[in-house]
């Protein structure tokens, strides 16, 4: 197949980007399965195993389409939808009403069902970025990953939750100082910070830590943050929010809304299996998996088939600005 894949920013990623690492796993798997990629991308982007186009949000979008393209895969919003057969990818949340297009797939279970639909694909990692992980090393820290200037991650829970285990923490992805959190001033000496990392940085930190606090207070559509910690043996310890429940199992994390059930969990973090972590994503959550789902897809549109009976819809407004978290 000759297949375009459509994004309205840079890749590759730095550092933060997740739909960015997304699509670059996805195109690179592609290429690999012997299928022919070309992006069509912000201004500024390159890669070496496919050919890159500049996206232009003025343009039409059909204007910028390849004649030899069989399907598109649309991974941001566009002033028009594709003549030629295609599918697009929801990566984030909305809390508004309106109506998303037949082909539209969402990246989790629980990301799909808040739409009415029961189309997702789970997101997932190519181990070769990562490299391989060490999961006999002695660990003596957990690590918070995300942006922590964003509210419904709650690292002020994560901080307080390390500080209740009696375990350091690692907040990648923020630093001691945020005036985006009311001016959070962050005096506990258990806690240090790194700002955004990423590459072999981010590798590292994640190697050497013994599990991840993840105590978000909003419907994560899937978090990459997750299967990159459970890539290398970490247990993730978080709320029953969004795609959480359908990620973290038992077997390699614990959920709950209460500070008290997390920190118990957490004293207990050496009771689980770093190779059982890494052994899950391996299975269920790398590049080749989610390639083979989305080709599937992509054949059900070439063959004439929409992905959703329905025109997809947020069912429910959500009201209150926080998930519960106590």
């Amino acid at each position: 197949m000759n297949i375009l894949i459509v994004n309205n920013s840079v890749i590759p990623a730095v550092k933060y980007g997740g739909t960015e690492r997304v699509i670059w796993w996805l195109g690179k798997e592609l290429v690999r399965l012997g299928h022919n990629v070309t992006y069509l991308v912000a201004k500024g982007s390159y890669c070496p195993f496919a050919k890159v186009l500049n996206y232009c949000a003025t343009i039409p979008l059909n204007q910028q389409i390849p004649e030899n393209i069989d399907v598109v895969h649309l991974n941001c919003g566009t002033n028009e939808l594709p003549i030629k057969p295609y599918i697009s990818t929801m990566h984030g949340n909305t809390n508004q009403q309106f109506t998303l297009n037949k082909n539209t797939v969402f990246v989790s279970k629980n990301h799909a069902e808040r739409f009415g639909s029961n189309v997702y694909v789970h997101n997932g990692l190519d181990p070769e970025d990562y490299g391989k992980p060490s999961l006999s090393n002695k660990k003596n820290y957990t690590h918070f990953l995300g942006d922590a200037a964003w509210r419904v991650k709650n690292v002020k829970a994560a901080i307080n939750i390390a500080s209740k285990a009696n375990i350091p923490l690692k907040v990648l992805g923020g630093v001691r100082f945020n005036i985006n959190q009311g001016v959070r001033l962050t005096f506990d000496l258990n806690t240090s910070f790194y700002g955004m990392v990423g590459g072999i940085e981010k590798n590292k930190f994640l190697n050497e830590s013994k599990g991840m606090i993840f105590p978000v207070r909003w419907h994560e559509p899937f978090g990459i943050a997750i299967t990159e910690s459970l890539y290398f043996g970490c247990p993730v310890f978080g709320t029953p929010y969004g795609s959480l429940t359908e990620i973290v199992k038992k077997e390699v994390g614990f959920l709950s809304t209460k500070t008290r059930e997390l920190v118990d969990a957490i004293k207990n973090i050496d009771s689980y299996n770093p190779k059982v972590c890494n052994d899950y994503v391996m299975e269920y959550f790398t590049s080749k998996q989610m390639t083979l789902s989305y080709i599937r897809l992509y054949e059900k549109v070439l063959n004439g088939f929409t992905l959703n009976e329905n025109e997809p819809c947020l069912i429910k407004i959500q009201q209150e600005k926080f998930l519960d978290f106590e």
